[in-house]
């Protein structure tokens, strides 16, 4: 009788298939499935190395194409620029403001009445019409295009701060003509917003490291004051932001 073929197999122990895929009992893991699953831990940062700076999640464009908010970006700048006062409005991120505005409620103008009839309203009712903020700054941001390429040859956010201011208080005295809104009008909703985006609360995207309101000594989102309530002098506080509140 035929000996089996199996006769000098050797029965596969623990410790012979743990090693045989990269795993060594009370050793490191290496390789095998388990091995790609472990993390090697990360090596202690050099002394006097700069740490990375920290994510800014606000600083992220949620509806603006990145033609539309460097328009946005340039313009804010000029309603509100820099001077030796304090940072202007691009560095206090106010056009991130508008941004994450035009893509939530506000945007939408979800909570106002918006069917027809659609008259022309007085001047004390605002605007009274069909389209809505982002469909207005669509517009509004294209015509600025348009107009700066007509006078200038180059994209608003090409050309330089005096042409700028130009274009600006062309839309500003309805010296330009557009046929689907009043670009006084998309000017004040501009400016209105620019201002809004500088001394809002920094959670809604703008007003950066609350350096807007450093601006006016303003002391942003307190929970008490009671410690300085009955002193008659005035009393210059730290900002906190309602982000301060939510750890």
């Amino acid at each position: 009788m035929a000996e089996s073929n199996n006769k000098h197999e050797q029965p596969v122990s623990r410790r012979h298939f743990l090693k045989n895929t990269g795993l060594v009992l009370g050793g490191l893991v290496v390789g095998g499935v388990a091995g790609s699953l472990l993390r090697k831990p990360e090596a202690p940062p050099q002394p006097g190395a700069t740490p990375a700076p920290a994510a800014d999640y606000n600083q992220a464009l949620m509806y603006f194409s990145p033609e539309q908010f460097k328009v946005v970006d340039a313009a804010c700048e000029r309603i509100f620029p820099e001077d030796e006062l304090g940072p202007g409005a691009k560095a206090l991120g106010a056009a991130y403001f508008i941004d994450h505005q035009l893509a939530g409620d506000w945007g939408f103008n979800s909570r106002e009445y918006m069917q027809g009839p659609f008259y022309s309203g007085e001047v004390t009712q605002g605007y009274q019409g069909r389209l809505k903020r982002r469909e207005i700054f669509d517009i509004g941001i294209q015509e600025l295009n348009n107009y700066s390429q007509a006078a200038h040859g180059k994209r608003f956010y090409e050309i330089t701060a005096e042409q700028q201011d130009a274009v600006l208080k062309a839309f500003e005295k309805d010296d330009v003509k557009l046929t689907t809104i009043s670009a006084s009008a998309f000017f004040k909703m501009l400016r209105a917003s620019t201002i809004e985006g500088i001394y809002s609360d920094p959670l809604y995207g703008g007003n950066k490291n609350m350096d807007g309101w450093r601006l006016k000594n303003y002391p942003g989102n307190q929970m008490a004051y009671t410690q300085i309530i009955e002193q008659d002098k005035f009393v210059k506080m730290e900002p906190l932001s309602l982000r301060d509140h939510q750890h």
